[in-house]
């Protein structure tokens, strides 16, 4: 007689297996909550809440957001001015140098996404967002008449940067 029937098979299977998890080596996924047990006579110190990450005291007031920013990302939806063009607009600028400020190509490590739009005609329109919140911090409309548009951007923009920045001296 055959011992080897798909029914004594699949139970011999099943118990291996069994077998073989309670003995394999279990980690937790969590470090273990420490206890609250006194140490030397006095008790085990509170666990702090996580600080927040932003540098202000008020993470959603778009002043302290332009005065903390240091990392800019462009982003232009425009044809005729492109994102190369800002930037190099930006960075001729003497504030841009003074305050410290640099840009970035990668829009996952700014701390303000510089968004530029073509409105009608002549018309556009710039936006600058915090990524972290959504927040939009600065804004402007402005003509391609009488100047470069990358230019007007450029200097409304930090206009606005060194606006904030004075406002703490205030």
């Amino acid at each position: 007689m055959n011992t080897n029937t798909p029914n004594t098979t699949t139970a011999l299977l099943a118990a291996a297996l069994l077998a073989f998890a309670l003995c394999a080596k279990t980690t937790m996924a969590q470090a273990p909550v420490k206890d609250a047990t006194p140490v030397n006579g006095k008790p085990a110190p509170a666990i702090a809440p996580p600080k927040p990450t932003s540098t202000s005291a008020d993470p959603y007031n778009p002043t302290a957001i332009l005065r903390s920013a240091r990392i800019i990302y462009v982003n232009s939806s425009s044809v005729l001015v492109g994102e190369a063009v800002i930037e190099a607009k930006l960075r001729k600028r003497s504030e841009f140098q003074q305050l410290g400020l640099v840009i970035t190509r990668d829009p996952n490590e700014a701390d303000l996404v510089l968004e530029l739009k073509h409105d009608l005609f002549t018309m556009y329109v710039y936006t600058v967002i915090d990524p972290g919140t959504n927040i939009v911090v600065a804004s402007g409309k402005l003509s391609s008449l009488g100047g470069t548009v990358a230019g007007k951007v450029a200097k409304r923009f930090l206009k606005q940067i060194l606006k904030a920045h004075s406002a703490v001296l205030s």
